[in-house]
């Protein structure tokens, strides 16, 4: 049949067809689609829409899918091709439960196109318990990584998206949770535009994600969700977006109860919208019907919201037939298929982090005689998957992990030893007596020719408010201590005399001081998802060479960090960080030695805004194959501003066989050659650059834990001065 209104015909422009179904709506029917849960408008043939969906490391909340690493755990493998690919098969599942569930009349919430990820807040206080969904505390590795991922949800087609990506929280939002819903972040202009926003514009100009999702939160007197700065000048302005604004779940409200701006929700509505905001997580802006008899909004400045949320919906192929739409053949049994969990286990191990490897006792031979498994982390199959997770139809833990790969003969003995957190109280019903526990541990451990330890957090420990239950401050965490009960159980395996390789399970950094000091050799997985007892299993035994990196600093304590409440940069992450951390950002170790021999730019002098191409020469000099996470920094020798102590430019991940060299070429985008001033000014200025290239960064304590020497170039930057777009 011939389409009734000219916004059923997929032969018109989008923008035509939106217009065309904006002036057949009432106005109580546009504000009706302007909720997360937008109602059907039956007499236009229009269905039933839920925006909220989620999808962080795998289709969440929606039964069975593939469960991919946390996000903190994407980023530690410092490689954006595997980060695009593993969104392409979220995606594809995505696609696939779309329109089985479509096909039976569901449309409910998490059976959407339109997925509120990824998190690409900078992790700049491990305090923060979402801070295991951020990419970690870099602005370039957070921007790279996340324009991959965006790149891999959206696809590549010239007329429909796959999926709706979301940036999030915009902007300045790392906790505390307890005060989000009031909480005023105070930010520096230049700290502003040096950490916070990079990688949010670069997720809207370069990857074109489709939503950006406000934050909870003010932002110096502003509140995010209808800030001049953020939404106005920026985002719709000098960013030139063109998509969805959504507000986080519930933040209208916060306008009037939590921040005290207006006086009610019908004032924070019309507020919301008139300052940019298109789209409500919440109930809020059914509210707006009323604001409109009101006089506090008019129609026409709702109908410019809906323009833009509609647009994304037609983008999305929901007014299209089927066959009209690439990504709707997708089948179901997509989901969880042998691909995509082989995909899930080779992000857990490239994930996999090497912190500490005395007298090469890892990798272990399969064919040890014991081995004792303990810890609370050994067979806890919540603790593989963190938060904002899906459902695998299997996983598996540690504890399986490594009973699959050993030989036949080896016998694997395996005591809890104790819980997560507490003290003395038991919290598993499988424990009645914590004596008993530790006592049975030691028993396994006496007998074992090695321990693995595994220890660490959970999503139970640290999270978003109201989601993890034991957490020290409704998701945040007080201090970067294992609980007690861990410590002691592991001073004592320690004290057995047998070798303890620790396994560290988290999704923030913790305090690791007396572990590097007093153990010989220290694993760690940032919640590896559903394959990550198996990824473990390969990297202990030698199948797989480990080569993650730490996309955190791994403080000693918060003793060393300035007030959690305090958005202020200096003395926070690698770039500003001045004290003595137990592990820097950037660092892991390998199996293999790697030899970096020189870093050679293509010229010594570079006009200012010109992209500077740099090659690094390395080499495998060691026996066995491995990959290498190159990475490149730059320091600013005399610079007019203050600037970062120094700052990640580029990098790549790379396989080397043993005794193979190779030339790593890049191109460093002028950006990350840019000063930032207190004004927020980006600009660059002639003067000389450090480049430093290694498998770390260029720190002693880098090379004391390990990590291969870095080489070093400098070059001169020449010419007037350029100011950058911010």
């Amino acid at each position: 049949m011939p389409p009734s209104f000219p916004f059923q015909d997929p032969g018109q422009p989008i923008a035509a067809r939106v217009r065309d179904l904006i002036s057949h709506l009432t106005l109580p029917e546009k504000v009706s689609l302007m909720k997360h849960d937008s109602a059907a408008i039956e007499r236009l043939g229009i269905p039933a829409y839920n925006w909220w969906n989620e999808c962080l490391h795998g289709v969440a909340r929606a039964g069975i899918a593939t469960v991919f690493p946390q996000a903190l755990g994407m980023a530690a493998a410092f490689n954006t091709g595997l980060a695009g690919r593993i969104a392409a098969v979220i995606s594809d599942e995505a696609r696939a439960k779309h329109h089985a569930h479509a096909s039976h009349g569901e449309r409910g919430i998490y059976t959407g196109l339109t997925f509120f990820t990824p998190n690409i807040n900078i992790f700049r206080d491990p305090r923060w318990g979402r801070g295991q969904e951020t990419y970690g505390e870099c602005p370039c590795l957070t921007s790279r990584i996340g324009v991959a991922f965006v790149r891999g949800l959206q696809g590549a087609d010239p007329v429909h998206l796959k999926v709706a990506a979301t940036a999030k929280h915009y902007a300045v939002h790392s906790g505390p949770e307890s005060l989000r819903h009031s909480f005023n972040a105070v930010v520096s202009k230049k700290d502003l535009f040096e950490t916070y926003l990079p990688a949010f514009r670069d997720l809207v100009v370069e990857a074109g994600v489709e939503l950006v999702l406000t934050a909870y939160n003010r932002i110096n007197g502003e509140v995010c969700c209808a800030s001049p700065l953020l939404v106005g000048e920026l985002l719709r302005g000098k960013w030139a977006f063109q998509g969805t604004v959504v507000s986080d779940c519930w933040a209208i409200r916060d306008i009037n109860e939590g921040h005290g701006l207006t006086r009610n929700e019908t004032e924070s509505a019309a507020y919301a919208v008139r300052g940019g905001c298109n789209l409500n997580c919440g109930c809020a802006f059914g509210f707006l019907t009323d604001a409109v008899e009101q006089g506090l909004i008019s129609e026409s400045e709702i109908d410019q919201a809906v323009e833009r949320l509609l647009t994304t919906r037609f983008r999305l192929g929901q007014f299209d037939p089927p066959e009209k739409v690439r990504y709707a053949s997708i089948p179901y049994e997509v989901l969880d298929c042998p691909d995509h969990r082989e995909l899930s286990l080779k992000a857990a191990l490239e994930s996999v982090i090497l912190l500490k490897n005395e007298n090469q006792l890892l990798p272990l031979r399969k064919d040890l005689s014991c081995i004792a498994v303990i810890g609370p982390n050994a067979d806890n199959r919540t603790v593989l998957l963190g938060n904002y997770n899906g459902t695998p139809s299997h996983a598996v833990t540690p504890l399986e992990g490594i009973r699959n790969a050993v030989s036949p003969a080896t016998r694997v003995l395996y005591a809890q030893g104790c819980d997560l957190v507490g003290d003395g109280e038991n919290i598993l019903p499988d424990m009645p007596d914590p004596l008993r526990a530790r006592t049975e541990a030691v028993l396994a451990a006496e007998r074992a020719d090695v321990v693995i330890a595994c220890m660490g957090l959970s999503a139970e420990i640290e999270g978003e408010q109201g989601s993890a239950a034991l957490a020290d401050l409704e998701g945040d965490r007080a201090g970067l201590s294992l609980a007690q009960v861990q410590v002691s159980l592991l001073e004592t395996l320690a004290a057995t005399g047998k070798p303890v390789v620790l396994l560290i399970m988290t999704g923030s950094a913790v305090d690791l001081s007396w572990a590097q000091e007093n153990l010989p050799a220290i694993l760690l997985q940032f919640y590896p998802g559903q394959e990550g007892g198996t990824a473990l299993a390969q990297v202990l035994f030698g199948e797989s060479n480990p080569a993650g990196r730490l996309p955190v600093t791994f403080y000693r304590s918060v003793e060393d960090l300035p007030p959690f409440e305090d958005y202020t940069m200096e003395g926070r992450t690698y770039r500003y960080f001045r004290g003595n951390p137990v592990y820097p950002f950037g660092f892991g170790l390998s199996y293999t030695r790697f030899e970096y021999r020189s870093i050679r730019p293509a010229k010594t002098a570079y006009s200012t805004g010109e992209k500077v191409e740099v090659a690094v020469d390395l080499a495998n000099i060691g026996e066995i194959a491995g990959d290498e996470v190159v990475q490149v920094y730059l320091t600013h020798v005399s610079p007019s501003v203050k600037t970062p102590i120094r700052q990640l430019a580029a990098f790549e991940r790379i396989h080397l066989n043993p005794g193979e060299t190779r030339t790593v070429t890049f191109s460093l985008d002028p950006r990350w050659l840019a000063l930032v001033d207190e004004e927020g000014r980006r600009f660059i200025e002639a003067g000389e650059i450090l480049l430093d290239a290694g498998g770390c960064q260029p720190d002693s304590l880098s090379q004391r834990l390990g990590g291969s020497a870095p080489v070093s170039c400098r070059i001169q930057l020449v010419g007037d001065w350029v100011q950058l777009p911010v």
